[in-house]
């Protein structure tokens, strides 16, 4: 949303396309997951009052509408984008089934899931760690607006300390709040490493992928 406040930037989900077709040549498949926040926040909406699982629903319907966008973006581009939605909706996205994804990532397409999991009560981070495990992937990125893991916030807290490298054990022990907790303990279980650095940095993505010490790593 950029400085919008709420909605779509054209000027951000540009340079977002740019960062992530910045890579475009080095072999890597990319599987993308959006949440939906700069247009619905399921949690906050039940906060007044709205029920849970219709709030939780329309914001799963919000990050088809994010995932859309990026799509439109990249291939304006020339990089290759399908859709994956969890939430059937033939006329503008594809079903997820992980068949499909998979070819389309081996063959070059950049992958986008929507719809995080398609059930309510599952956060967007729980969606991601989910899908990064269903196509194996090798490494988990959190692209965020800080530049990795504190042990506090830093927006609120000028004397948080910077984490460059941890366990998922102590993440959880300390309370770090990285990802939710769902999220934490579905990539430990299953040993999936996660890096967390600056979306807003330009070149991250591409020096991360050159194997550059970029922002935080959270592993097992």
């Amino acid at each position: 949303m950029g400085d919008r406040g709420y909605g779509i930037s054209p000027d951000v989900i540009d340079y977002v396309a740019d960062e992530i077709g910045s890579v475009a040549e080095s072999g890597v498949e990319i599987g993308i997951v959006i949440g939906g926040g700069n247009i619905f926040r399921g949690i906050a909406a039940s906060a007044y009052n709205m029920e849970r699982v219709p709030a939780d629903h329309i914001g799963m319907l919000a990050t088809v509408i994010n995932s859309l966008a990026l799509q439109d973006a990249l291939e304006k581009k020339g990089m290759p984008t399908r859709v994956l939605s969890a939430i059937s909706m033939p006329q503008v996205a594809e079903p997820m089934i992980l068949r499909s994804a998979l070819s389309h990532l081996q063959k070059g397409r950049y992958v986008i899931f929507a719809g995080g999991t398609g059930n309510p009560y599952f956060s967007t981070d729980t969606a991601a760690v989910l899908r990064a495990q269903e196509i194996q992937a090798d490494v988990l990125i959190k692209a965020t607006k800080v530049d990795g893991l504190y042990d506090a916030d830093p927006v609120k807290d000028k004397n948080a300390s910077f984490i460059r490298q941890i366990t998922y054990k102590e993440v959880l022990a300390r309370q770090l709040a990285v990802m939710d907790t769902t999220a934490i303990c579905l990539a430990r279980d299953n040993n999936l490493p996660l890096a967390v650095f600056n979306m807003n940095q330009k070149g991250n993505i591409q020096n991360f992928i050159k194997g550059e010490q970029v922002g935080s790593l959270i592993q097992v």
